[in-house]
Order: C-alpha cells, then structure tokens, then sequence
C-alpha cells in the first residue's frame, strides 16, 4: 500500500461521478446552465439591493449576504467542475483542495447562519411590526453578518488544518470536488477525530440552526392564531412563504446528503455525488426566483428597469 505524507507539492486526483465518466460532457450541460443561473440571477439581487435606495432595508439587505454566501460557494465549486467535465482537468493541488474545502463548507456555515438571521427578521415583521425599523436596524444587520461570517470561519477552519496531519493511502478522490468526509476517507491515519469534528458541526450548525428558525416560527405561528382578521392571517403568512422555501430547498437536502455519506446507506455512489452537488447549488440557483417571486419590491425594480431598456429603445427607434 503506497503512503502518502503531507507534503504541499502533492496533487488530488478528482475523478468526477464514478460510473458516469463517459457522460461528463453531457452532465456538463445542465451544470453549465446552473452556473449562469446562479451568476445571473444572483447578481441582478446583489446590484439592484446596492443601487436602490429603497431596497436599503434589514430585509434586503440580509437577502444580499446570503446572495454573496451564495454565489462565494458556486464560485469555490463550479469552475473547477466544469474544467473536470470538459477537459479532464483532474488533479487538483494539495493546499488547493484544502481551500476549496474551506470555502465551500464555509459558505454554507454562512449561509445557514443567515437563514437563522432572516428567521429573526420575520419574527419581528410580524410579531413586532411597529418596533421593527427600531430592533432591525443597520447596525444590528452588520453584526448579524459578521456572527455569521465568524461561524463559518471558526466552525469550518478546523477541518482542514486536522486533514492536514494526516498521511494519505490514496490520492483519487470519487468527488467533483473536495468535499470532507471524501477526503477524511482518503487517509490511512486515524480519522476518528476528523469524524468526530465534521459531525459535531453538522449537528452544532443543521440542529442548532433548526432549533432556532423553529423557534422563531413557533413564536410567529403563536402570534398568527391570534389573529381576528383572514386577510391578516395571509398577509403574515405571505411575509414569511419565501423564507421557508428557502429553508426546504437548503436543509432537506443538504442532511439527506451529510447523513448518509456517514450512515453508509445503500445508495450507489453517483447518485449520492449528483446530490452533493445538487444541495449545494439548487439553493443558490433557487433563491432568486423565489425571492423575485415572492417580494413584490424586486418585481417592481426589475419591471421598471425592464421598461426604461424598452422605453429607450422604442425611442431610439421613433427617431430613427
């Protein structure tokens, strides 16, 4: 059996979705279409949120973070897949896979941490409404996102600084990407502890997350039963519809995926790598569109923007 030290001039070999090499090409296509819905919609967000004033609200503006989380993970993830699929490029550096793993999972630390943010965000819209402009200010959303980015940095730095003592018996790993537990499976050391930690921060960061959005929505369920008024009761409903959306589409997945790559159910494994891709990108291409139909505000900025283009160049038209 060969071993492997850690030396930082090794390279990891990703070999894609096992079983399914012959059809990377064609697998590329749906990705590639993911990649510029992501990057496309995302973007519109994050420029309309920065160039509307209006837009300028606890809302949007947790909204624009979780687009960066968002787009921050894609980023880490896509490019690289996309040079597997179309030109075979496999190997990626030692150091390299360390730092796609960081950012990738750290990312989704962020993002869930955001989600719990917005959760808050939600219960006061509708439990506290005259008080919300008071409790939700800008100063509160900027320490929001910085709790959030301090999660995900504390929580997920230890991963790759544990693999990093670690020896290797194999350097190909059956990923598209650098994924923890598929390279704590790579290692002839004992991994016990690498187990231990990724497990601990899906359940501190899934279950504690969980716990708290759960919370906030038993206190808005609470306060929605009290309701006289049918039409108010939609209405409070209607605040929170796109936000659980979002919730379904990140965890379901996401702790489908985490639970049985460590269960070890009989699923075969280009299925399981599909999904792994899938929890981390369906979100990121979702929330846009749920968000888009969803608030009524970022309709109207993007039919208005819509208009002036059309405006413009029917007039541009008229004088020619």
């Amino acid at each position: 059996m060969l071993i492997f030290n850690h030396s930082r001039t090794l390279t990891f070999t990703l070999m894609g979705i096992p079983g399914l090499e012959s059809q990377h090409l064609w697998l590329s296509l749906p990705f590639s279409f993911m990649f510029l819905a992501i990057l496309i919609g995302n973007g519109a967000i994050l420029i309309l949120v920065a160039t509307e004033p209006t837009l300028h609200t606890p809302m949007y503006l947790l909204l624009a973070l979780l687009m960066v989380a968002d787009l921050i993970s894609t980023l880490a993830l896509l490019p690289k897949l996309l040079c597997l699929f179309w030109f075979n490029d496999q190997d990626i550096a030692f150091n390299a896979c360390f730092i796609q793993m960081f950012f990738i999972h750290g990312a989704s630390v962020v993002r869930s941490a955001l989600l719990v943010a917005m959760a808050f965000d939600r219960f006061v819209a509708v439990c506290k409404p005259l008080h919300y402009n008071t409790i939700l200010n800008h100063s509160l959303v900027g320490r929001l996102g910085l709790v959030a980015l301090a999660k995900g940095v504390i929580l997920v730095l230890p991963m790759p600084l544990l693999l990093q003592r670690l020896t290797f018996c194999h350097m190909v790993i059956p990923h598209t990407y650098c994924d923890h537990m598929a390279v704590v499976k790579m290692a002839c050391d004992h991994t016990r502890p690498n187990r231990i930690y990724g497990l601990f921060v899906i359940l501190l960061v899934v279950g504690l997350d969980l716990l708290l959005i759960g919370f906030s929505y038993g206190l808005i369920l609470q306060a929605v039963v009290r309701l006289d008024s049918q039409n108010a009761i939609f209405k409070a409903l209607n605040t929170c519809s796109a936000h659980l959306f979002v919730i379904i589409v990140t965890y379901v997945p996401a702790l489908f995926s985490s639970f049985t790559h460590r269960i070890g159910l009989n699923i075969p494994p280009e299925a399981h790598i599909l999904l792994a891709n899938l929890y981390l990108l369906l979100p990121s291409m979702l929330n846009p569109i749920i968000y888009g139909i969803k608030m009524k505000k970022i309709q109207g900025k993007v039919a208005k923007c819509l208009c002036k283009k059309t405006c413009i160049g029917y007039g541009s038209t008229q004088q020619t």
